[in-house]
């Protein structure tokens, strides 16, 4: 059965979604925090092993004010909600709205006029009612302030994701009175409806969630819905219906008349969809026929489980005929869930009935229908979680704090990524809400006071105080066990002392200044530091030392434009030269998170053709061509996009030996698009207008006509230059070593299997493979993934990961694999421009050096590679020439003077160095040592922009990298800036061949030699020849004005 599973770990809450569940009816309800070992917040879903729970949370009054509330003050209080009040709802604008609570749907909703909503949210979402003007809607209407009192006004946050919305209302101040005692109401009110809501059963949140969809038709209240609309509104619900016979035979099964159901035929018709099996008993072709499927299974298990199992019970070859009676569930629940609760028959019984649909089956021997068995097993009464392990033992937290594990959240303030998002005082209130135990300040010096972002990134400014004061309203809403503050401090000892009044002074006797006990010998433990914040900073160095460098202050930081040479288009990166590299996250690109708009749901038919090259003439080629198969039934149809108008469609249809054109017409009205072939008849989709005409005649002057047959498109992946449909694993392999990119792919067909294909992608610098197999008309990637076509394989995995990070990105096409061909050093390219700060593996083979400094391969059997890199399986030969593994060649020579030997330890410790160090973090892409460059100021532009940079490498004449500025201004000063990274670089090189002074040996081990004077390796023939004569000749070289001693060979 679906049990949900909850998360047991602390949450790192930055950001990040929550653990939501499932938005569908009967889908699994929220953790509403994280259950770190700390004890913070257990879950407030049902229980598993006092399902009772449930039930009496509803009845029973919150601590507090409330706990006095008598039943008939809690039906005064909900009535008045669902009657509504008119209050100032602040949104987009100050407007005076109603505002109520729908209880079929359980929502608060928001209203112009009485028969449609403008709004709605959940009861189920709301996180917390914050009295007073206390969110960002009532400071943009500060004109209003005199208007309304803080008492009178107050703010719904609700929502899913980390960052939540808000609902700010407010009442009018020349009714003072009446409005304070309204908005009071309204936060009694709303708290115990939401306790209510999360704690209703399984059944009243289905009945609550069908009352929704009915209504979100329009946004109306109907109570019944007709026939089309239930239509529109089934795909919508991820169903698509398999054909319009099936549909009308399940509309007469639950007695719908006039084409109309009400909500008890609605509701009936759920069940049917739930548990839908076609005719021969097989689950229908659909995602919730799997469903049946399941309970067919599990009707079989049950059965075997039990001997004495009923005749009604054992009828698994009519599951819809099969019932499950009172002490079969409880031994199913005892034996098969292993729940001891189910040993008090009184309990079980309780529980069937709570799932009963029928009250006349209420009885004290229910039994379960195949539906209602179905909606137990996908509930939330069903959950996997044991619920004694929300409950925190105190016993167990005595223990010094270092003995636990402690929530935590790092960049706390973010509301987004650590570049250009949000910071917010509301991503503390959330993380404090959530359960977190350690929060994270990142203080920075600003006029007149400390604030708190992401410093020197873009990240928005937040003031010091107003996080602190956030911090102390929610410190202990979740948990009174101690809270650190972790303390990030990039401040001058003036604001340090600023901010250490504003400590003391907002969290007054809650702040931890002296310690617990004395003479202690191991920290204090949990209880002994209830209802304390504690301040976690760095220690500071009593010997006056110097501090540890912050990284983060980087040079210069800002977008810029980059030149992609496998793309050949800019993109724009957020960049930052820190010391001695140019750092550059990923590009700045907007996704579309949204789900697919029900106007969309076209793309995936076998009728539409897209944008048809040629237009009119192909189209009428298919048709002809499909006819001249099949017979040519009038009807038979395609639908394209219009050659003319951008949001129009073509439907183009055979009638009588020829083809003849309509065009489909769109409009907006109300922020509302729909379609349409004729004025009077309009349509919410494409969809929608084509299924109409399939079932009802097409009215013309003329004629009449029914859409019958449609015409499939050719397979759309034959048109793209990324299919291969001739090409071998080892050609594919070798098309992907020659595109230096990850991301960058192809699919080919495979060969001798005709269903079969591969998409073949760069991934981590390695061409691998995936197996696509065609099933029927669907594409299967995986054991799971099912795409409609190969084309929205493709635009899937542009937007989301196909491997690990790596999205589809650069389309092999014979074009690129041709210019990419003619670029002998293109791996070259790949190795400067696009170093990974993650490149270094996490364990190393045997024998591994990394380079000082760069080298360019003289002769074939030598290896080129960057200062950095690290060569694997190395093996010492003779004459100062090593032999080993990079970038893909193997055991080619390479100068050992240029290497330094590494461990698994050292390699550990550089990678975390390199972490540390990378001013990006994590979205880091890209390193570019600038050292390694010559600057140029390409004065006419270049690619198209006026104001570019050039870095040229200045040993590999080939390797460039591109990148543009917005303005002169701007381009002058990051070119300032990295000239300045040179000139630095060359003093240092400089003073540091002073400093050697001694053995040329050891210069040249700790000086690369200049250019076009590095060693020369003999070969074995030209070593026998010289031993003979052979000595020493000390020589002195000139190059920038420093003068090396090396040693040559004569």
């Amino acid at each position: 059965s679906n049990r949900t599973t909850r998360s047991n770990g602390s949450n790192r809450c930055n950001g990040s979604n929550g653990p939501n569940g499932s938005n569908g009816p009967n889908g699994t309800n929220r953790t509403n925090g994280s259950n770190g070992s700390n004890g913070t917040n257990g879950s407030n879903g049902s229980n598993r092993t006092n399902w009772s729970k449930c039930l009496r949370a509803a009845a029973m009054a919150r601590s507090g004010p409330q706990g006095e509330m008598t039943e008939y003050r809690k039906i005064v209080i909900k009535r008045d909600l669902e009657m509504g009040v008119v209050m100032t709802v602040f949104r987009q604008k100050a407007e005076r709205l109603t505002v109520q609570v729908i209880m079929e749907t359980r929502q608060v909703a928001w209203t112009r006029t009485a028969d449609k909503t403008d709004g709605v949210l959940d009861l189920s979402e709301i996180r917390e009612v914050r009295p007073g003007r206390n969110s960002k809607d009532f400071e943009r209407f500060k004109d209003g302030k005199d208007k309304h009192n803080d008492n009178t006004c107050f703010t719904i946050f609700y929502g899913s994701q980390f960052v939540l919305n808000t609902l700010s209302l407010g009442g009018e101040r020349c009714r003072s009175v009446d409005s304070v005692d309204e908005a009071q109401k309204w936060l009694t009110g709303l708290e115990l409806l939401r306790e209510e809501t999360l704690a209703a059963p399984t059944p009243v949140l289905i009945e609550s969630w069908l009352r929704k969809q009915m209504y979100s038709v329009n946004q109306t209240k109907k109570n019944s819905l007709s026939v089309k609309e239930l239509k529109a509104l089934l795909p919508l619900l991820n169903y698509k219906v398999p054909c319009s016979r099936t549909l009308k035979d399940k509309l007469q099964e639950v007695g719908a008349k006039k084409d109309r159901l009400d909500f008890e035929q609605f509701h009936k018709f759920y069940n049917l969809m739930i548990s839908w099996t076609s005719s021969n008993g097989k689950p229908a072709p659909s995602s919730w026929g799997e469903r049946s499927a399941l309970l067919h299974h599990l009707l079989q298990h049950i059965a075997a489980l039990t001997v004495f199992a009923s005749p009604t019970c054992r009828n698994t070859d009519k599951p819809d005929a099969s019932a499950v009676l009172l002490h079969d569930f409880q031994r199913f629940l005892i034996y098969d869930q292993k729940e001891p609760w189910a040993n008090d028959l009184n309990q079980v019984r309780e529980l069937m009935t709570i799932f009963i649909d029928d009250t006349m089956r209420k009885t004290n021997d229910p039994e379960f229908t195949v539906s209602e068995f179905l909606s137990f097993l996908f509930s939330k009464e069903n959950s996997i979680w044991d619920e004694k392990f929300s409950e925190i033992n105190n016993l167990d937290m005595n223990n010094p704090l270092s003995h636990y594990w402690i929530s935590s959240s790092h960049n706390t303030y973010l509301t987004g990524d650590q570049l250009l998002s949000e910071s917010s005082t509301e991503a503390y209130v959330r993380c404090l809400r959530w359960g977190c135990r350690c929060v994270e300040l990142d203080c920075w010096e600003s006029l007149g006071e400390p604030i708190i972002y992401h410093g020197w990134t873009r990240t928005t400014k937040i003031k010091f105080e107003d996080v602190v004061k956030a911090i102390n309203d929610h410190a202990f809403v979740a948990s009174d066990f101690p809270l650190i503050l972790s303390i990030e401090e990039h401040c001058p000892i003036e604001q340090q002392r600023q901010m250490a009044r504003i400590f003391k002074d907002v969290f007054g006797d809650k702040l931890l200044a002296e310690p617990v006990e004395q003479l202690a010998e191991q920290l204090p433990s949990p209880t002994q530091l209830r209802g304390k914040i504690i301040l976690k900073h760095k220690k500071v160095n009593m010997e006056g030392g110097a501090t540890t460098k912050d990284f983060r202050k980087g040079q210069k930081q800002g977008d810029l434009d980059i030149w992609d040479p496998v793309d050949q288009r800019w993109n724009r990166h957020y960049c930052v030269i820190s010391d001695d590299k140019l750092y550059y996250a990923e590009e700045c690109e907007e996704e579309d998170e949204d789900p697919r708009k029900y106007q969309d749901l076209h793309c995936s038919e076998p009728w539409f053709h897209g944008r048809i090259q040629e237009g009119r003439l192909m189209a009428e080629r298919l048709i002809y061509d499909y006819c001249a198969e099949t017979g040519g039934q009038d009807g038979t149809f395609l639908v394209r996009q219009s050659d003319r108008y951008v949001t129009d469609f073509t439907l183009s249809f055979w009638r009588t030996g020829r083809v003849q054109h309509c065009r489909i017409r769109s409009s907006t009205e109300g922020g509302h698009t729909f379609f349409f072939l004729t004025p009077n008849l309009h349509f919410s989709s494409v969809y929608s207008l084509i299924e109409h005409y399939r079932e009802n005649p097409l009215r013309c002057q003329d004629f009449e006509l029914r859409l019958t047959e449609a015409v499939p498109k050719p397979d759309p992946h034959l048109q793209e230059r990324w299919f291969y449909s001739n090409l071998s694993r080892g050609q594919a392999e070798d098309y992907l070593l020659r595109i230096p990119r990850d991301g960058a792919f192809l699919i080919r067909q495979r060969e001798g299997e005709p269903d079969s294909f591969a998409i073949t992608f760069r991934g981590d610098g390695k061409v691998k493979h995936c197996r696509i197999q065609k099933e029927g008309s669907v594409y299967l990637l995986g054991t799971t993934t099912e795409f409609e076509s190969l084309v929205e394989l493709v635009n899937y995995f542009k937007k989301k990961p196909l491997y690990r990070k790596i999205k589809l990105r650069y389309p092999v096409t014979p074009e690129l694999v041709e210019r990419f061909s003619a670029n002998e050093n293109c791996s070259s390219i790949y190795m400067e421009t696009y170093v990974k700060p993650n490149e270094i593996e996490p364990s190393l083979p045997q024998n591994t050096v990394r380079a000082l400094y760069s080298y360019q391969a003289k002769r074939p059997d030598e290896l080129s590679f960057t200062k950095g890199a690290l060569i694997h399986n190395v093996s010492k030969e003779v004459d100062g020439w090593w032999k080993g593994d990079y970038g893909g060649r193997l055991q080619l020579f390479f100068p050992a003077n240029y290497v330094e030997e590494v461990s698994n330890s050292a390699q550990t410790d550089a990678k975390a160095q390199e972490m540390e160090n990378n001013p990006l973090g994590e979205l880091c892409k890209g390193i570019v040592e600038i050292s390694m460059y010559n600057i140029q100021n390409m004065k006419n532009g270049k690619y198209g922009k006026p104001h570019v940079l050039t870095l040229q490498h200045k040993e590999q004449d080939s390797v460039q990298f591109d990148l543009a500025a917005g303005s002169l201004e701007e381009l002058f000063e990051w070119y300032q800036v990295a000239w300045d990274v040179t000139q630095r670089e060359m003093r240092e090189q400089i003073q540091a061949a002073d400093a050697q002074g001694v053995p040329a040996a050891a210069t040249t081990a700790a000086v690369p030699p200049p250019h076009g004077q590095n060693f020369t390796r003999t070969s074995p023939e030209q070593k026998t020849k010289h031993q003979g004569n052979s000595s020493s000749l000390m020589v002195t070289v000139s190059s920038h004005t420093v003068t090396k001693v090396c040693y040559l060979v004569k």
